[in-house]
């Protein structure tokens, strides 16, 4: 058995009915983003969901802070690095967050798919503090033996380890990467191989928790996306098994300095599943836009709204999808 596979002994910090109540953080969000779905404002979506979540951290029984948030205390007005939330400071239970309140902006603005409200949470000390710079990312789902994918081995190799566990031939193997300038060279090797890729407009932490479901047929995530992001897919896949490697990228002084800054001092690490999520786990998210992983928020007549949500829990391997009715 994969070493991801095995379940994490239960926190007695991160409760049951705090799996639950998370998922009321994200709906909050992906309903106020909702409003502006195919609106064409990408700030005012994000302020949306980043206002609605602030507000729902306030109901929970917790002593809360944010890890990866909206950036740093002087780019964000709130949900940022270090701020505390929740409604019980000093008495509650110590919890790390980490969030991204509006995960595709760009794609909520333009009414793409995969738009969600993102949370993860663990105890303190148990979610990498990582900078928000790039991180080049290498995915798979459960079941293959430790060790079958590197992010020190080319792509072809990787593909080809893939394969090999799966039993199946390099070009029978299907690449989740995202659609970006940089990830020409990725592309054009993948090509070669003869690989299935599977290219995404934006959206990469659905994209790496899409190789955890045999229904979307992806194998592997490949290429490089945001570092909060990379974290926040790694809690997820805590919950649900699967491995991860993460090595963070620094394309200036400023963002090596920003790394040292969170205590990073090794900046060519390669991080493994357990080091950017470590203990016991909750991932929740709500759909924004209806995408690979969630249906996203409908609004329907008479004030009606439904939502598509899905928590999970590492600790006892539960993964809940959650339909909800709201009405306004």
């Amino acid at each position: 058995m994969n070493m991801s596979d095995k379940k994490t002994p239960a926190s007695k910090v991160l409760d049951r009915v705090l799996v639950l109540e998370m998922v009321r953080v994200t709906e909050a969000a992906a309903i106020a983003a909702s409003e502006l779905i195919g609106r064409g404002d990408e700030k005012a979506a994000d302020h949306a969901a980043v206002e609605a979540m602030r507000k729902a951290f306030d109901e929970l029984y917790i002593d809360g802070t944010v890890v990866i948030g909206e950036g740093e205390r002087d780019e964000a007005p709130m949900l940022f690095i270090g701020e505390k939330v929740g409604g019980a400071p000093d008495r509650g239970p110590k919890i790390d967050i980490a969030l991204d309140p509006l995960e595709g902006t760009t794609i909520t603005a333009k009414a793409g798919p995969n738009a969600l409200a993102v949370l993860a949470a663990a105890e303190e000390g148990g979610l990498l503090n990582a900078p928000d710079v790039y991180m080049d990312k290498l995915a798979v789902g459960p079941g293959y033996p430790e060790g079958v994918i590197d992010l020190d081995k080319t792509p072809t190799e990787n593909i080809k380890s893939i394969a090999a566990a799966k039993g199946v031939d390099p070009h029978e193997i299907i690449v989740c990467v995202l659609d970006r300038p940089r990830h020409a060279d990725l592309i054009e090797e993948l090509r070669e191989i003869g690989c299935g890729i599977q290219l995404i407009p934006d959206g990469d932490v659905a994209g790496v928790i899409a190789v955890t479901d045999e229904t979307t047929t992806i194998d592997v995530y490949m290429g490089s996306g945001g570092a909060p992001e990379g974290v926040l897919a790694a809690a997820a896949l805590r919950c649900v098994g699967g491995q991860m490697q993460g090595r963070l990228l620094f394309r200036n002084d400023d963002e090596r300095a920003r790394a040292r800054k969170w205590g990073i001092e090794d900046l060519n690490k390669i991080y493994t599943l357990g080091e950017l999520a470590k203990g016991d786990c909750i991932f929740a998210a709500t759909g924004v836009t209806s995408g690979s992983l969630l249906d996203g928020v409908k609004r329907l007549k008479g004030g009606k709204m439904t939502t598509e949500s899905v928590v999970m829990r590492a600790s006892s391997g539960t993964v809940r999808w959650i339909k909800g009715e709201h009405r306004h």
